[in-house]
């Protein structure tokens, strides 16, 4: 696993200590037991970084002669299931397998494309797409052509295929001439250039954005959420609001995914799940800050109250802490 999955804000470090082989025997015999030793499992598996479970699942295939996660699937169900074994995955096949999943069958889940791709880099993007063809023998921009369109397509193209700038210089002269770019596009003519917004907001570092969003305010007068909100309309709209919350705080952008997979009408855990697997290794500590000043409780209470049994006990160890 490369050093773009993990951050030093991620509520799950490399265990100290760790052996892969002795780690992979507990597991084995936490599964092969009678009755499963979920306590077992949970305290392995939550409390490992992303690049030992890697080392770990390794090992396992070599001792036992299965993969961990089709054993995990045959002794497991349901939510915890589902978490188990999203821990085990590469970030980038977790990843692609979302994105799969999102695209799949009737309908596509707009929101899960919107959400990975408005928040991922563009180098955690290159490997994303690498999995996701050594996985299911296509390109992910294949995918995407085939199940979106319009305006819509064009943009999670642009980031499908890790276009975005990805350097921390900011260039004032480039975000004047972009804020001037996009207050022509839209609120300076009758009907709106989606084009310009799809070509600033999926191309320029996220440092650069939030000098052109306020560049952009001086101009007009108006946030840049304002203007998106008032001339786009559809996925296209909820994607660059996303990315423009993603420019100018990611924790803050996964904080409030989280606080409406917890408080909407019945508990998402599929969104929990992911966002929890994900950012773990990432911010997670960061985003449990976000989350305490957006809904007013931690993140740790917020997870605790709502979901139960090995699922929540799961959740609440990666969660970390209670702020």
């Amino acid at each position: 696993m490369s050093s773009v999955w993990a951050g030093s804000k991620g509520t799950v470090k490399d265990f100290p200590g760790f052996s892969a082989g002795r780690d992979a025997e507990a597991v084995r015999k936490a599964i092969k037991g009678l009755g499963t030793d979920e306590d077992s499992l949970i305290n392995i598996l939550t409390q490992r970084s992303n690049s030992q479970r890697q080392l770990i699942a390794k090992e396992y295939l070599a001792a036992c002669g299965k993969e961990l996660k089709d054993d995990l699937k045959g002794d497991l169900s349901g939510n915890f299931e589902h978490l188990m074994v999203s821990l085990i995955l590469p970030p980038a096949v977790f990843d692609a397998k979302q994105l799969k999943k999102a695209m799949k069958g009737t309908g596509t889940s707009e929101n899960i494309l919107t959400e990975i791709l408005a928040s991922r880099t563009s180098k955690q993007m290159k490997e994303v797409g690498d999995a996701f063809y050594s996985v299911y023998g296509k390109s992910l921009g294949d995918d995407i052509s085939s199940e979106t369109s319009g305006d819509f397509r064009k943009a999670l193209l642009f980031l499908a295929n890790a276009r975005r700038d990805e350097s921390s210089k900011v260039d004032e002269h480039l975000a004047k001439k972009d804020a001037e770019i996009l207050y022509n596009a839209g609120e300076k003519k009758w009907g709106t250039d989606e084009d310009k917004f799809i070509e600033v907001l999926c191309l320029r570092s996220f440092p650069q954005l939030r000098l052109t969003f306020d560049e952009y305010r001086n101009i007009c007068n108006k946030a840049i959420e304002d203007s998106i909100k008032s001339e786009v309309s559809g996925h296209l709209e909820d994607l660059l609001i996303a990315i423009v919350k993603c420019a100018r705080s990611i924790p803050a952008f996964f904080a409030e995914r989280l606080h409406k997979a917890i408080k909407g009408a019945g508990t998402d855990e599929y969104t929990l799940t992911r966002i929890m697997v994900c950012r773990s290794d990432i911010d997670l500590v960061d985003i449990r800050a976000e989350y305490k000043k957006l809904a007013g409780e931690s993140l740790y209470s917020a997870i605790k109250s709502d979901t139960s049994g090995d699922y929540g006990a799961a959740l609440l160890k990666l969660c970390g802490g209670d702020d």
